[in-house]
């Protein structure tokens, strides 16, 4: 089993903490969406969405995060000797749904300072038209993500769309800090698949310095955000790259390499 994913991915995450959790061995390829290796042309061809993650088990390939888990969640189920009465009950299929309708895209890059965004969008217009010109058969995939490139940036001038996305959240978050005064995980006092998704969610807020506005406000979710931070999983795939200290060093890392590149206009 392969996984092409990145600590950046959202969904990745989700993915990653439901292998760790289920205890699954995988082969790790790191994609790094911000420096452009989605769109090189070997993992284009495969996934011309060049989102991730992508999934793969012997010739079977799966793209969609859902369904990623649940059949992560059904070799599990194998592998243990289970049966489908072991599976996600109806509320934690309801919860994995409602958690991944918010589309974090917007309200994530509303909340990067300008002039880096503005610069890794740049960087990542010129990689598509360079991979454009080295693979004219995959030109029209291209021009696609291209043009979805510029089409982000005018939505984000909009502030209709980034108040839908924040009242989104919201609406997650408020639903979240009722069960949760009631709880100890989303669906009742079980780790289930409802918190593999709403961790990384949660950990996204704290990456963007957002803790105290959206977090601490709510004092179940608060616990909670506290509590499911000393899960090995959490460490393994959120904790290793930005707790503390270490999400300096994995921006900057990043950040350096778009500057050089496009220093040295190597795309």
């Amino acid at each position: 089993m392969q996984l092409y994913h990145h600590p950046y991915s959202l969904d990745s995450q989700k993915v990653r903490i439901a292998l760790e959790e289920k205890n699954i061995d995988y082969t790790s390829f790191h994609v790094n969406p911000i420096t452009g290796k989605n769109f090189d042309s070997s993992f284009f061809r495969m996934n011309p969405s060049a989102k991730l993650p992508v999934f793969q088990n012997g010739s079977h390939i799966l793209y969609d995060t859902i369904e990623i888990i649940q059949y992560i969640e059904r070799i599990a189920m194998v592998s243990s000797g289970g049966d489908e009465s072991t599976l996600s009950s109806g509320e934690v299929v309801e919860w994995i749904y409602k958690i991944q309708q918010w589309n974090p895209k917007f309200f994530t890059l509303s909340h990067v300072p300008p002039e880096y965004r503005l610069s890794v969008t740049k960087f990542l217009r010129r990689v598509i038209i360079a991979r454009m010109a080295e693979c004219p058969e995959l030109a029209s995939a291209y021009h696609c993500k291209l043009k979805e490139a510029y089409e982000t940036e005018d939505k984000l001038k909009d502030p209709e769309i980034l108040r839908r996305s924040e009242e989104h959240l919201e609406r997650i978050l408020d639903e979240a800090e009722r069960k949760l005064s009631e709880t100890t995980y989303l669906v009742g006092e079980e780790f289930t698949l409802a918190d593999v998704m709403f961790i990384p969610l949660l950990s996204r807020l704290a990456l963007l310095d957002l803790e105290e506005k959206y977090i601490n406000t709510r004092p179940s979710l608060a616990e909670y955000w506290n509590m499911v931070q000393e899960r090995p999983s959490y460490r393994k795939v959120i904790g290793k790259y930005f707790h503390g200290w270490r999400r300096h060093k994995t921006l900057l890392k990043t950040w350096c390499f778009v500057r050089i590149r496009s220093l040295l206009k190597q795309y």
